[in-house]
């Protein structure tokens, strides 16, 4: 059931792998983890669809739903660290018509770290209204901000990708798919892709929920979205054009750039993204990123309970770093275990991507089983928790993952 490659010394990365698919529900998926840029975990198994029996091939790619965050941000970074980005700058400075219904004062710098205070459309959207860059441009442009930008942070969920993708459109004069292709994936090698070409649709798994097991715990954001549908969290849940309704297994989805959740991609490809940012923003005569822009990437700006998700959230210029939440009350317990230094993002349902720069480590993990929450469930956390293992890092609570 699992192919792929693994190096002795991350052995047990693939026998956890393997235990995904045995004891954990997995389906279908792909782990890669990268030393200095170089393979030492490429592995894929499963089925592309629950229920048949295609198998998840070597260049099987799926949906990595906000793992795509990191695609955007690094885009983002890419411009700052050429000159072409202030992130202090406000975002008017290169959006004029974004400075509308008390916007005026929101930074780049606050679109990147979720505190710019517009994580939802309030108006109802039809559907496919994601599919449809202008549309949703025009839609933030009129948004008010739901709390003074700046004072809090808050998950951006679906938000994030229009507000940072339109700024790199604006900056860059490409559409963020043809950013993403022209600047990363193409340089790199890479089968990333937002905006999916008709030829590659074969090649996609299709998502879907995980089985229930007893001891899954529903998040007080799906309880508040699901019981109170005019609260915030009801409306980022319910207002999505029919998108998490299911349609994000359509070639309309497919074809959309939508650079919150619509990167298509595999654990190679996120980890081969990765792997320049742990290795000093440069790998194999590509640069993405200075020295400068690496520290954004990597140091905290938002920290706290979030004012979208309720559970204790942190985040970079763009990135999610490590987020231990497991001691907290029911509801509030999503977390992702990395080391100190690690900076990444995960994906709905339980796919992430990160770079460890003091290992040179990078490492990409995809699903087409979508467990709960919105951070690592155990077949991901296992799954990096075996990475640290294999380079000699214990396991303290005082501080978790640390030689």
């Amino acid at each position: 059931m699992v192919n792929g490659s693994c190096a002795p010394a991350f052995a047990r990365v693939r026998e956890e792998f393997e235990r995904n698919f045995a004891e954990r529900g997995e389906i279908g998926a792909s782990v890669c983890v990268l030393v200095d840029g170089e393979p030492v975990v490429d592995l894929w198994g499963g089925v592309v669809e629950r229920g048949g029996d295609r198998p998840w091939e070597e260049d099987t790619v799926s949906v990595v739903f906000s793992t795509t965050k990191g695609v955007t941000a690094l885009c983002a970074h890419i411009l700052a660290s050429r000159g072409q980005l202030d992130l202090a700058a406000p975002v008017a400075t290169y959006w004029p018509e974004f400075a509308k219904s008390g916007k005026e004062g929101v930074t780049v710098g606050m679109l990147l770290s979720h505190r710019a205070g517009v994580p939802v459309v309030t108006t109802p959207l039809a559907d496919g209204a994601f599919f449809d860059w202008d549309g949703m441009v025009a839609a933030l442009e009129a948004e008010p901000p739901v709390w003074e930008p700046g004072s809090r942070h808050g998950y951006h969920a679906f938000t994030f990708g229009w507000l940072v993708g339109e700024v790199v459109r604006r900056v860059s004069g490409q559409s963020l798919g043809q950013f993403v292709r022209a600047e990363i994936a193409e340089p790199l090698g890479l089968d990333l892709w937002l905006g999916l070409p008709e030829d590659v649709e074969p090649r996609v798994a299709t998502m879907g929920p995980a089985d229930p097991r007893p001891d899954d715990e529903p998040s007080k954001l799906s309880v508040v979205a699901a019981t109170e549908p005019q609260s915030l969290q009801g409306q980022l849940m319910l207002n999505t054009g029919g998108y998490l309704m299911g349609a994000f297994n359509s070639r309309a989805a497919h074809v959309a750039e939508m650079g919150a959740v619509g990167a298509i991609t595999n654990a190679r490809a996120i980890a081969g993204m990765y792997a320049p940012l742990a290795c000093g923003g440069a790998l194999g005569g590509v640069r993405l990123v200075d020295a400068a822009a690496l520290a954004r990437m990597s140091t905290t700006v938002s920290a706290g309970q979030d004012a979208v998700a309720f559970a204790n959230s942190r985040y970079t210029y763009g990135f999610v770093p490590s987020i231990d939440n497991r001691h907290e009350p029911p509801g509030l317990r999503d977390s992702m275990i990395l080391s100190a230094d690690a900076f990444g993002h995960p994906g709905l349902g339980g796919g992430v991507g990160f770079a460890s720069p003091a290992n040179r480590l990078s490492f990409g993990y995809t699903m087409n089983a979508m467990g709960p929450g919105t951070l690592l469930n155990d077949r991901g956390q296992a799954l990096v928790d075996a990475v640290y293992t294999a380079l000699g890092y214990t396991d303290s609570d005082a501080e978790i993952w640390r030689r």
